[in-house]
């Protein structure tokens, strides 16, 4: 019995889970596993929203996986030994693979800056987002670090639903700096209309129970801090002995597998994944492609054949700016900015598409056809 286990039940490893189990459900000599923190999927495209106190489907991953023959194991990976190829769960658990998706992804990088871990809501789970949303009521400041997409959509969402909040955005650069200067403009706009304090070009140095220091001595007081700035990767591939780069990330060949050890795929936001234009980033637009090109990998290898090169072009930056606005920005393969972009209601019904829930996506994953397709999964373009 050949064994498969994925780490990582986000949209990354749900797609690689579910395309894996679609293309493989005539084998009965292969078994599929998946491990999770917990069996709740999490919507991470939409924390910013429970955050803000509002609620969202409770998407439970055995609903996702019945009749698949997927097994499902919940807990937490705490050590992968590479030699023996086997994995340990909460300490207590062990299982051996034969081929190992390491999906883990990232976490808000806290360790930035001095204070974050200890004093900084983050947006790393439901958990985490609704600890914020219980404060918000009582409340009348709050800053979000991190002028990223993410923190720009965390800060127009809490402005819009609790208007008695001071909220500040803080980071270095401009809210919507990669975009063109019309879309830029339509956000800092919505930020204004939405009475969102933007401080730009600023240094967070510390962050205070009372407030962020910031470099030159300049301080902003606040009640709570909502920390997006960065991510960082678990330590447990770098740990395992996997070749990774600076930032802790799987290195990986054309085709995503570890440089080291072959019989490893890494993808999404845990892994060094080289394209022409560069390395990409980690975003659910290019992580969801990566999943399923993994899926496809390991079937032609299981099948005696190669796996193929992975290409991938972005499309598009999309921006909630609360409920009732958006800016979608379209852009080249490179992720560089196009000239066209979408605001307003289209934008609105644009962001809300690409941003659906996703279990309508991993079921089409289950009929997808094995080799030779070009698809568009949440907005990136992905082609073998």
């Amino acid at each position: 019995m050949t064994s498969i286990v994925v780490l990582g039940a986000g949209y990354t490893g749900m797609a690689a889970t579910m395309s894996l189990a679609g293309r493989l459900r005539r084998r009965t000599d292969v078994q599929i596993t998946l491990v999770n923190g917990s069996d709740r999927f999490t919507e991470r495209l939409r924390l910013h929203q429970l955050a803000s106190g509002q609620d969202l489907a409770d998407l439970r991953i055995p609903t996702m996986l019945a009749g698949t023959g997927v097994t499902l194991e919940t807990g937490w990976v705490t050590n992968i030994d590479a030699d023996a190829r086997q994995i340990r769960v909460d300490d207590e658990r062990v299982l051996p693979y034969d081929t190992l998706v390491y999906a883990l992804g990232g976490t808000a990088d806290t360790g930035a800056v001095p204070g974050a871990d200890e004093h900084a809501y983050t947006l790393d789970s439901a958990e985490h987002a609704d600890a914020l949303a219980r404060r918000l009521a009582d409340l009348e400041s709050i800053a979000v670090c991190g002028t990223g997409f993410t923190g720009v959509e965390a800060a127009a969402e809490i402005a819009e639903r609790h208007p008695h909040l001071r909220v500040v955005l803080i980071g270095r650069s401009e809210p919507g700096a990669t975009m063109t200067p019309k879309a830029k403009a339509y956000l800092g706009a919505a930020l204004r209309r939405l009475n969102v304090e933007v401080r730009s070009g600023v240094e967070i140095v510390k962050i205070l129970p009372g407030g962020v220091a910031l470099a030159g001595g300049d301080s902003v007081e606040v009640e709570a801090v909502l920390w997006t700035g960065g991510v960082r990767v678990s330590p447990l591939a770098a740990a395992a002995g996997f070749e990774v780069d600076g930032h802790g990330r799987i290195v990986t060949d054309a085709a995503l597998r570890s440089v080291s050890h072959p019989s490893v795929y890494a993808i999404g936001d845990a892994a060094a994944i080289r394209q022409g234009y560069g390395t990409m980033h980690g975003t659910c637009q290019g992580g969801i492609p990566t999943g399923v090109h993994a899926a496809a990998s390991i079937a032609r290898e299981l099948a005696g054949a190669e796996p193929k090169p992975f290409r991938f072009g972005y499309i598009h930056m999309p921006v909630s700016l609360g409920r009732n606005d958006a800016v979608i920005q379209f852009t080249h393969p490179d992720d560089s900015a196009k000239r066209l972009f979408l605001t307003g209601r289209r934008a609105i019904w644009y962001k809300e598409t690409v941003s659906a829930s996703p279990w309508k996506t991993f079921r089409q994953l289950m009929k997808a056809p094995a080799v030779g397709m070009v698809s568009w999964r949440r907005g990136g373009r992905y082609t073998r």
